[in-house]
């Protein structure tokens, strides 16, 4: 059935429990688009996304909050305009931080990646004092993979988290859009590059294929037993290259055009795509998995 009829069903079933007198939950609209998360974003600058960051939240049928961690040179309310609205409607408490500095309101997810780290630790321990949780979920994008990563394997996050889903992650490293041998012999070139690069913007060098920060990361297995994981891909990434760097032994590694040929989404508009967010889905919750709606296609950079 197509996205289109379910919205129309959907709607008609909760026409007729309103006027049965049945109470129903609103809604929140989710836009799979990427323009509109950006208009969303300058809009409120530092703002969470929505249906995110409710500390009232409580719930009985999703017993861990999930947390969503967004991508270098991002923030919060950009990367998860669609996914955070989708996880509230599915019934997830739903929690997100900027992390990393947060330049003019937009720019996130450039500081140091182990301290990054600490701000994640301290941002896990709140939400499970303010929901009386016992584990949190965490989702990200591109250095947000990473990043979960980094707070489970080597910041003992392991017994505080269930799941952990990767779009597109850089945890093997970054090709850097296909520069990265450029880079680094600008870098080499020109050593007062580096170091202003190594101050005002440390997670994109931390990320490139070889630095010390990932030879740390990745010097212990990918994953750790007592957590799940998924990794959800695009053939088309052209960030992280080769795409198969970014999966990881010992998890679910998904293809998104392995399940729907008509998906061209690349990196960026991973978490816009409806068939990668349906995975998000299914990952959290595997005992009710369905099947990505293939009927709509899905564009690179805008989503779908």
């Amino acid at each position: 059935m197509s996205r289109v009829w379910t919205v129309l069903l959907g709607a008609v079933a909760v026409a007729l429990l309103c006027t049965s007198g049945v109470a129903v939950a609103a809604q929140s609209p989710v836009v799979y688009n990427s323009a509109a998360a950006v208009a969303a974003s300058l809009a409120r600058p530092g703002g969470a996304p929505p249906g995110a960051n409710d500390w009232s939240c409580r719930s009985e049928s999703r017993p861990r909050p999930v947390i969503l961690l967004h991508g270098t040179h991002a923030n919060m309310l950009l990367n998860w305009n669609t996914l955070s609205p989708l996880l509230k409607n599915n019934g997830y408490c739903v929690f997100a931080l900027n992390y990393g500095g947060l330049r003019y309101g937009q720019v996130g997810g450039t500081g140091d990646i182990p301290a990054s780290g600490v701000e994640l630790a301290a941002f896990v321990d709140r939400v499970l004092a303010a929901t009386g949780a016992r584990q949190v979920d965490l989702v990200g994008h591109s250095l947000g993979g990473t990043l979960a990563q980094y707070y489970v394997k080597l910041l003992g996050g392991a017994p505080k988290v269930g799941t952990v889903v990767g779009l597109g992650p850089t945890s093997h490293g970054s090709s850097a859009l296909g520069l990265e041998a450029g880079i680094r012999t600008l870098l080499t070139i020109f050593p007062a590059v580096e170091q202003w690069v190594s101050t005002q913007d440390p997670a994109a060098l931390q990320q490139l294929r070889g630095s010390e920060f990932l030879a740390s990361l990745n010097a212990s297995p990918d994953t750790v037993p007592e957590v799940s994981y998924t990794t959800i891909t695009t053939r088309f990434d052209q960030v992280v290259t080769p795409y198969r760097s970014q999966f990881l032994e010992g998890g679910r590694n998904i293809v998104v055009q392995d399940l729907c040929a008509n998906d061209l989404t690349e990196h960026l508009a991973l978490a816009f795509d409806h068939v990668a967010l349906r995975e998000v889905l299914n990952a959290l919750d595997p005992g009710n998995a369905r099947a990505p709606d293939c009927a709509i296609p899905v564009l690179p950079v805008i989503g779908g």
